[in-house]
């Protein structure tokens, strides 16, 4: 067995796969160290990937070739387009997941990668040479060199379960945490802190009485989670929705005294937007329920997995609740929900290559970074993953900026921002949301990749084919007509007297899908996502072209470089407030500094004019 990697990568979760499979893509030689090699690729929470803006994460992982989208599609057991009444920009897939498929996909991906070894063992300790990482020692005395290194620990540094009265050591039910890593990371400086998340109740899906619910069921239509992927695979099944009620509000109440959110026992604070059923009887005590969604965990499980009740409230408290709920009247109860709370780092200890500015080669992906969910872990893991291959191997590191992908967004949210909430995607959160559409991550980034060595053989034969088509496309799009010879080709338009090529008169409504493939034939000759896409950047181009001036105004400034060991407290006239906020973010361009919370406009012109007198 190899004792030295280029990379290692610490944690077998979506951060961890899509780090080490990122990394080997590009040429490192890569150990993948996991305390159970069975359990890599699980689904520690809910079985379902994507969503709105989290499916925009999923497309761009897969565009720079990760595994996520299509592990997703050799599980999915239930679609759903989310937003699909809305335009494109803000539309999000995601899919229902079988646990036991999505594993084995993720493990076949890993198995078929070249230079990727996974290991077994329990880091214990980072090895460093002065300030940078040298590699690993395992808890059974082994050690592992490397010279870059990825924390991908999930909720596994410091974990600790909760279930009303209970308490156990652990970063999710039945395995153990990682307490002696998270000991040594606090002694080294790295700003540490506490976040908490939990999970709902599994039910037995033959104990609920389905009848009595209203049924969701999976989207028609053959959209899928990765380009690469050509059909629906598995059998559909349907999911179901019931509501809390008063009932339920009084039992939870009554039970909040023995509850670990609120007697004091756990400290982390959870997430805004996928509150425990705690939280959200307390803060919303007008609403007379709560939409829950019974969601099947997979094709050969009887597990039901209940959306919507995360939980730390004791075992028979959560029992009394839901059997308060229609249809689970006599509904048994598998696992008990619980709360885990668990160490993370503030990631404005982060630079955008999601590297720790105090410890070179040190790289963290996923809820280490005070994020929450499978999406933004696997899309920090594939950056991490790539950055660490590069600095082991000398290249350039992928940097991704707001305007180029969300994944940009969120990693310039955390970097500059940090967290005081287990940070969750939404499309709200990009500024630029028109341009990065879910149907267009691969023409964002497909190129990127390649240029950064992450594309294989089958994802840069897809490029291709693309591009060739599109460029047939273009073409035939390209052509002008008037209004005149529209409303003869059968579109009501208005006679403006204009000559406007295809590809303008595609955004008028008068102008049917049907006809635009008469006047276009080799729309039908392209994918039919492909054409799509295509047909949308039409719609969307006249916002597009708006959009531009601010676009180049931040690829300006984010050539504004400041030096990393910038002294704001010698810039005359900063207040100590903003002086303080610079050196907690310490941002890497006037652009970045500008996305600072608090940060004024005066503040930004006294730091432009000290970095212009300094090169001067």
């Amino acid at each position: 067995m190899r004792t030295s990697y280029d990379v290692i990568v610490v944690g077998g979760g979506h951060a961890g796969c899509e780090a080490a499979a990122a990394a080997a893509r590009k040429g490192a030689t890569v150990a993948l160290l996991t305390f159970s090699k069975a359990t890599v690729g699980a689904m520690s929470c809910n079985p379902a990937i994507g969503g709105l803006g989290k499916g925009h994460l999923v497309r761009e992982v897969d565009a720079l070739d990760g595994l996520i989208a299509r592990g997703a599609d050799a599980a999915a057991i239930h679609h759903r387009m989310l937003n699909s009444s809305k335009g494109a920009a803000v539309q999000g897939p995601r899919i229902q997941a079988d646990r036991k498929y999505y594993r084995a996909e993720i493990h076949r991906l890993l198995d078929v990668q070249q230079g990727l070894d996974i290991v077994e063992g329990e880091a214990a300790a980072l090895m460093l040479a002065g300030d940078a990482i040298a590699g690993v020692r395992l808890a059974d005395g082994r050690t592992l060199g490397a010279r870059a290194l990825v924390l991908a620990t999930g909720t596994f540094l410091g974990g600790k379960l909760f279930r009303g009265e209970e308490t156990e050591a652990g970063g999710r039910t039945g395995e153990r945490a990682a307490t002696e890593l998270g000991r040594q990371l606090r002694e080294l400086g790295l700003p540490i802190a506490r976040l908490k998340t939990g999970t709902p109740p599994r039910l037995d899906g033959r104990t609920i009485d389905w009848a009595r619910l209203e049924e969701q069921p999976s989207d028609g239509g053959a959209w899928r989670m990765s380009a690469l992927t050509q059909r629906r695979i598995l059998p559909q099944l349907s999911c179901a929705i019931t509501r809390t009620n008063e009932r339920s509000h009084a039992i939870i109440r009554e039970g909040l005294g023995r509850s670990p959110l609120f007697s004091g026992a756990i400290e982390g604070r959870g997430p805004r937007y996928c509150p425990s059923i705690e939280d959200k009887v307390l803060r919303f005590g007008d609403r007379d329920g709560h939409q829950i969604f019974l969601e099947p965990e997979g094709l050969e499980t009887h597990l039901v997995y209940p959306n919507g009740i995360s939980t730390s409230l004791p075992a028979d408290v959560q029992r009394e609740m839901v059997r308060s709920m229609e249809g689970l009247e006599q509904v048994e109860i598998v696992v008990p929900g619980y709360a885990v709370e668990y160490d993370h780092v503030d990631p404005r200890a982060l630079d955008s290559s999601l590297e720790t500015r105090a410890i070179t080669g040190l790289f963290c992906a996923g809820q280490i970074n005070g994020t929450t969910g499978y999406e933004e872990a696997a899309a920090q893991g594939l950056v991490a993953g790539a950055n660490a291959a590069a600095c082991a191997l000398g290249d350039a590191p992928l940097i991704l900026d707001r305007a180029s992908s969300y994944i940009g967004v969120m990693i310039d949210d955390l970097v500059l921002q940090g967290v005081t909430e287990p940070y969750r995607m939404l499309t709200a959160r990009a500024e630029y949301r028109l341009r990065l559409r879910a149907d267009n991550a691969g023409t964002r980034l497909g190129v990127l990749g390649e240029e950064h060595g992450l594309i294989g053989a089958e994802r840069r034969a897809h490029y291709q084919r693309r591009a060739a088509g599109r460029e047939r496309v273009s073409s035939d799009l390209e052509q002008q007509l008037s209004a005149t010879e529209m409303a003869k080709a059968g579109a009501a338009v208005r006679q403006d007297g204009a000559r406007r090529s295809l590809f303008e008169w595609a955004r008028f409504p008068e102008v049917s899908q049907e006809l635009l493939l008469a006047l276009a034939p080799s729309l039908r000759s392209v994918d039919e996502d492909l054409g799509r896409e295509i047909l949308e950047d039409a719609r969307y181009a006249p916002y597009l072209e708006r959009q531009e001036a601010e676009i180049n105004e931040l690829r300006r400034n984010e050539r504004v470089l400041i030096p990393a060991d910038f002294a704001y407290e010698s810039v005359g006239g900063l207040s100590n407030e903003m002086v303080e906020r610079f050196n907690a973010a310490r941002p890497e361009s006037l652009a970045a500094a500008g996305r600072i919370r608090g940060v004024t406009p005066a503040a930004l012109a006294a730091v432009l004019v000290h970095i212009r007198r300094k090169a001067a």
